[in-house]
């Protein structure tokens, strides 16, 4: 008998909510447009919840896949995640028979589920003055936050516990990984915070760090002979403003419990060796991630010609016709690329960079897929 559907019926049809909701997200997603420019916007960083989609292709196995959410043991059971059908064996629990499958095949097959384990998820932010430059689209700075809040939602979306640290020369804020929207919420807004005191105000507070340096031990004298006790000299502000990434990374070996994914988005530009030994000692028992943010006028040098160049406080010029010393620049940049990249090869955790001038989500996204296709090779 062959079934006719009416018209009016069909011209009444309306997708499943489930579905429309996955439809607008995607559409959402294609239609993200960040506003870049020199500070972030809290509008930016909430909306990048709609872009979490466009990580979804990775092919990363589960097991070794920084992203995925729940970390997936290759053993394979009972538990919440269904894995594949497979025909019965002795000794397979007869709970988990398929029986539309059996009935269907006329031979015994068996559900199987993949284990899972939670992980907690750390994000480490820099929002310090060297990633407080940009020559196109962003600042570092704006696209540091960008890539964390993608990362962020990410995760959440994936079910894990999601946490972080944000920093600066100064000072730093922990936010400790759960699993709510509230609390990537949270991290959203500190980085905003941060990202908004990066301001002439700060340049100039920071632009002489000799001059804090000799002041901080005055401070310390006088404070030390009048028995008096103070929270933080300026020589103590001065040591932070040349290790504050080391520091970040001790917070980090305080608070990150084993088995934790540690996100480190930032320029490291104060990679030295104190840092070098927290992150190595964080390789030991987490996963790393590190995400380098880069400016094109970093690489190369603009089109020969005179130029004036401004910190936010003082001026100065600079004449880019002069050979040498575009080549000069160029093989320091490329010599302190090569070192960042040996460091993590060292530790064997993926180095995944990106540019001030490329679109984030799309970048981010292919960055993991050849992360992905390495592994796979690997």
């Amino acid at each position: 008998m062959q079934t006719r559907f009416s018209t009016r019926w069909c011209s009444g049809w309306r997708q499943p909510k489930s579905i429309m909701a996955k439809n607008k997200r995607q559409n959402l997603a294609s239609n993200i447009k960040l506003s870049g420019g020199a500070y972030t916007d809290i509008r930016d960083l909430i909306r990048l919840r709609y872009a979490v989609r466009e990580l979804d292709s990775l092919t990363l196995p589960k097991s070794t896949n920084p992203l995925a959410g729940l970390l997936t043991s290759n053993f394979r059971g009972r538990g919440i995640d269904f894995a594949e059908v497979r025909v019965y064996q002795p000794g397979d629990d007869v709970r988990t028979i398929d029986w539309r499958v059996t009935a269907r095949t006329q031979t015994p097959h068996t559900k199987m589920f993949q284990e899972e384990k939670e992980r907690p998820v750390l994000i480490l932010v820099d929002q310090s003055i060297s990633m407080f430059f940009g020559s196109q689209v962003a600042f570092k700075s704006v696209v540091a936050a960008e890539a964390a809040a993608l990362i962020a939602w990410t995760n959440l979306d994936r079910g894990d516990r999601v946490g972080g640290i944000v920093f600066n020369e100064n000072r730093h804020r922990e936010i400790r990984p759960r699993r709510s929207k509230h609390s990537v919420l949270r991290l959203l807004h500190e980085i905003n915070d941060f990202n908004h005191l990066l301001s002439r105000q700060a340049l100039s507070a920071q632009s002489n760090p000799e001059q804090a340096g000799a002041a901080g031990a005055e401070n310390i004298q006088q404070n030390h002979f009048a028995g008096n006790s103070f929270e933080k000299s300026d020589l103590e502000k001065s040591y932070m403003a040349q290790n504050y990434l080391a520091e970040a990374l001790r917070n980090v070996r305080r608070v990150a419990k084993h088995g934790s994914t540690i996100f480190l988005v930032s320029d490291y530009r104060s990679l030295n060796e104190q840092a070098r030994i927290h992150i190595r000692q964080l390789a030991r028992h987490n996963d790393i991630v590190g995400i380098f943010v880069s400016d094109p006028l970093e690489r190369s040098l603009p089109t020969p010609d005179l130029y004036t160049i401004t910190d936010g406080t003082r001026k100065a010029k600079i004449n880019t016709a002069n050979k040498q010393y575009r080549r000069s620049y160029e093989d320091a940049y490329d010599q302190y690329v090569k070192e960042l990249r040996s460091e993590f090869a060292r530790i064997k955790s993926p180095l995944l960079e990106i540019s001030t001038s490329e679109p984030l989500v799309q970048t981010l996204s292919k960055r993991f897929s050849e992360q992905a296709a390495q592994v796979v090779r690997g």
